[in-house]
């Protein structure tokens, strides 16, 4: 994706498919704005991370329906409407911060990792990233471990172990992207 900011929106809708990644992903990669229509509507930090917090430690077949609940509530909701954001910077922390803003994710809304809030900041403030906190937040983001690490610009190694969230509770923040604050407070007792 270096050569992203030249590549063509159609193109990169086009990619995003290939890929089986979010256009928006793909373009805060890329370099190019999110159109509001891809991204969350405005919504209550705390609200999104009360949210959070009621599945990340669940097994698949919870998971899975929740994803259903969340995807029944969306499937109501127009797209937002507004202006595009700005295109995200080319440095590992400027797209780190666009992928959690396409989930309506923060540093204090991103569910339990095991990482502190102080860490999750620093690694979208670009002060630093190690792989272990690459897969760490790999899960969350529902990104394959290996493609962040290429977009971090990072040779892979090995780092030992460390517990990480699968895929499916990012594929959750996936499925909520279109619900509004009331639609997450809505869903919350629904999902405990």
């Amino acid at each position: 994706m270096n050569n992203g900011p030249s590549y063509e929106p159609a193109r990169l809708y086009e990619l995003a498919a290939e890929l089986d990644l979010l256009v928006s992903d793909v373009l805060v990669v890329a370099g190019h704005p999110v159109p509001a229509r891809l991204r969350p509507p405005a919504r209550d930090r705390d609200v999104m991370r009360a949210f959070a917090r009621q599945f990340v430690t669940a097994d698949h077949a919870r998971l899975a329906s929740v994803k259903n609940l969340i995807v029944a509530m969306a499937s109501t909701n127009p797209a937002p409407e507004g202006p595009a954001s700005a295109p995200a910077g080319r440095a590992f922390h400027e797209i780190f911060t666009g992928l959690l803003r396409n989930r309506g994710l923060d540093a204090r809304s991103m569910p339990f990792t095991g990482l502190s809030v102080s860490t999750i900041y620093g690694v979208a403030e670009g002060r630093s990233h190690s792989l272990q906190q690459l897969s760490v937040v790999a899960g969350p983001l529902a990104w394959q471990f290996d493609d962040l690490v290429a977009i971090a610009d990072e040779p892979p190694g090995d780092f030992g172990s460390c517990p990480t969230m699968c895929r499916h509770v990012g594929e959750i923040f996936i499925a909520a992207i279109p619900l509004t604050t009331s639609q997450l407070v809505e869903a919350t007792p629904k999902i405990a």
